[in-house]
Formats: structure tokens, C-alpha cells, sequence
């Protein structure tokens, strides 16, 4: 239970998981693997993300479409110093950091056509189906002279 593996790259966070994930405090687990979990629905006319950002506001995140490629990206910062008003913290299970997720919606959709919302710790994103347009083969004559 409080015996560390020795093992993990980073012997002092195994030391303190190790007693903090014990049945000492069993609430006290970290969990950082469910950020931007995604799923994507197909509907008739679109297609749906949806996204899990535990932790964010809406602030934090930026979208951007270039190239065909929508980029999600969430970051946030916490107040790094360790000391309140009544002590000093042993540890604190707050995330910060950055994570950005992209995917490919295609050249023919524009920002315009994308909408996105953000409410209770999920942000859903609507990427209209572009219908493609078949390539309309040229013939190419070649001269003959004579």
C-alpha cells in the first residue's frame, strides 16, 4: 500500500500517488487521462464533436480552421504558489497546462460554417457535411497539324 515502485520515471510523485491513492485517502486519485475525450455523431447533414474539458471555461479554448484542419486547443494555468493564508499545501490535484486536438473537416467548410458551444465541461462542435464536388474531366484535345 505505501511501498512506492521503483519503477516510474519520477520516484517522488510514485512515493506520494502511492499514499494518496491508498485506501488512506481513496478519494484523492488523479485522473488527467479523460481530457478532450471525444466522440463524433454522424447526422443527416453534419457531423457532431463533442469533447469533454473538465476544468475549462470557456476562455480557455480557441478553435481554429486552416487548411481543412479544425484545431482545438485548451489551456489553462493555475496559481502556482503552494502557501494559503492557513498553511502550506502537501499537494494539490489541479491540472494546468495545455492540449489541443485536430481533425480533418475538409477545404470546402469555412469558419462560418462551423458552430460551436460550451456548457457543463463539454464543448460541442457542428461541421456541416460538404457535399464534394466530382471533377469535371476536361478533354484535352491535341492538335494535329497537316
Amino acid at each position: 500500500m505505501f511501498t512506492p515502485s521503483i519503477f516510474q520515471d519520477n520516484f517522488a510523485d510514485s512515493l506520494f500517488d502511492d499514499f494518496f491513492n491508498g485506501s488512506f485517502w481513496p478519494a484523492a486519485r488523479r485522473n488527467y487521462g479523460n481530457t478532450m475525450s471525444t466522440d463524433i455523431k454522424e447526422t443527416d447533414g453534419a457531423y457532431q464533436i463533442e469533447m469533454e474539458l473538465p476544468g475549462f471555461s470557456k476562455e480557455d479554448i480557441h478553435a481554429d480552421l486552416k487548411d481543412g484542419y479544425l484545431t482545438i486547443e485548451a489551456g489553462h494555468q493555475e496559481n502556482k504558489d503552494e502557501k494559503d493564508k492557513e498553511g502550506k499545501y502537501l499537494r494539490k490535484e489541479r491540472y494546468s497546462g495545455s492540449c489541443s486536438r485536430s481533425f480533418y473537416v475538409g477545404e470546402d467548410v469555412t469558419k462560418e460554417d462551423i458552430k460551436a458551444k460550451f456548457a457543463d465541461g463539454v464543448l460541442t462542435v457542428t461541421v456541416p457535411k460538404k457535399e464534394e464536388k466530382p471533377e469535371v474531366e476536361q478533354k484535352k484535345f491535341i492538335p494535329i497539324e497537316g
